[in-house]
């Protein structure tokens, strides 16, 4: 299972910790400038990407099929003299879909009868990666930040950057069927792809199947005291590439994490509703979804 390599001195993510749901999918902390988070996208570092037609194709640095492999680069402020210029914490990414086991689509290039059955739970990633496969209609993650210092951190906003947009390829469109998420009490934030300027915006979430209150930032963490937040981002007819950056404080010490797809942009296209399909086990069969 890939994972972002860890550079310089950086400290690799963490698994969930104390907050009751732990995965093995983990991104890492990695030291670079401000001034490389400001010029743009890093330089792709691996994964594989649906292999685009000549109308298809996005603009620029399109991301990796599926956001499992996941990174957070560190671009500190200008520190005083003896402090640490690493984050006080690690980012941990699971790219599960956390909303609805029966909600979780792909988009790819291909008709049913020529794609393998859905996989079950953590295998989905794979599945996805061998047919380059992307996040169809909502690319939704849980972000864990747990502290790794003996003082808090203060998370003060999460940014949202959209690297390219165009209109979607219109892709079959494939639902996995499985693969919910934990009970866990997360903060939750929708983005809208769409939106000129799209911003993360505070949702009310669920904690099991019980709603919650929507919660905004800033928030503290610590080596104790983890926040976990739960990205929903949507896009109704585009094909999008983006990021996000979490920016932060702690003591004289402050700076952005940059949280892509293993150096290169997240990928999001709109979900296909004319042709879209589900698994029908008995038929072993894909067949029209009429949901």
């Amino acid at each position: 299972m890939a994972t972002a390599a860890v550079a310089g001195t950086a400290a690799a993510v963490s698994a969930m910790g104390d907050t009751g749901h732990g995965d093995t999918r983990h991104g890492a902390v990695q030291p670079s400038s401000r001034e490389r988070a400001a010029a743009g996208p890093a330089s792709p570092s691996g994964g594989s990407s649906p292999t685009p037609t000549a109308d298809s194709a996005p603009p620029s640095s399109p991301g990796p099929s599926s956001p499992s492999a996941t990174s957070a680069s560190s671009s500190p402020g200008t520190p005083k003299e003896g402090s640490s210029t690493t984050a006080p914490f690690t980012v941990n990414v699971l790219p599960d879909n956390w909303d609805s086991p029966c909600d979780q689509w792909f988009a790819l290039d291909k008709a049913p009868g020529t794609v393998p059955p859905p996989p079950a739970g953590q295998a989905t990633e794979g599945w996805a990666r061998a047919l380059n496969a992307v996040p169809a209609g909502h690319l939704r993650m849980q972000l864990t930040v747990q502290g790794t210092e003996g003082k808090a951190a203060v998370l003060h906003a999460l940014y949202v950057h959209v690297v390219s947009g165009r209109k979607a390829p219109g892709w079959n469109a494939y639902t996995m069927g499985a693969g919910c998420g934990g009970a866990l009490v997360p903060a939750s934030f929708a983005v809208n792809l769409d939106d000129a300027s799209p911003r993360a915006r505070p949702v009310p979430g669920k904690e099991g199947e019980r709603p919650t209150t929507s919660t905004d930032f800033p928030y503290k963490v610590s080596a104790t005291d983890p926040q976990v937040l739960n990205i929903d981002a949507a896009t109704l007819g585009q094909d999008v590439s983006w990021y996000l950056e979490l920016a932060w404080s702690s003591g004289d010490r402050k700076g952005t994490t940059r949280i892509d797809d293993h150096g290169r942009p997240f990928r999001t296209v709109a979900l296909n509703t004319g042709h879209s399909y589900w698994y029908n086990e008995n038929n072993n069969a894909w067949l029209p979804y009429k949901g």
